[in-house]
């Protein structure tokens, strides 16, 4: 007789309940790096706008308060919105719940400002909101949910 070749049952639901502890042991933890990596635009785009104040401050002896002014705009779609006193840039990709309004937290003197970004990046009900300000100090705020 030949032997029989091929999987029991058994073995096929050994092998979906040890990939499916796989999974749940995994899926949290690649959620927690999407989000940290969807927060570095934040970072990079706050960083690019403190290099364009810098440049602004240089020319005019004062820092702008608006996009226009300072004639800087993100590149493609955003997960974050972006605002100073003047203006606002809306995110285009992802949760707008957490849009702040120009002005809201942001300040713009002649020898100082502070920007923020806010966003949804994990879908709850609690918002990411970064800060930088004229010392390049770029900070987490209190109310985000994840650090970086």
């Amino acid at each position: 007789m030949k032997a029989k070749k091929g999987f029991t049952l058994i073995e096929l639901m050994i092998v979906v309940a040890i990939i499916g502890i796989l999974a749940a042991i995994a899926i949290p933890d690649f959620l927690k790096f999407q989000a940290k990596a969807k927060q570095s635009e934040a970072r990079t785009n706050l960083g690019a706008i403190f290099t364009t104040q810098v440049a602004y401050f240089g020319e005019k002896n004062t820092y702008g308060a608006n996009f226009t002014a300072l004639n800087w705009g993100p590149a493609g779609k955003t997960m974050y919105t972006y605002s100073l006193p003047d203006d606002t840039i809306t995110n285009t990709k992802g949760d707008t719940s957490c849009q702040t309004p120009a002005g809201s937290n942001n300040a713009v003197t002649g020898l100082g400002f502070t920007m923020e970004a806010d966003g949804n990046i994990d879908n709850d009900a609690t918002c990411d909101n970064w800060q930088i300000n004229d010392a390049k100090v770029i900070a987490n705020l209190p109310t985000s949910d994840l650090e970086f």
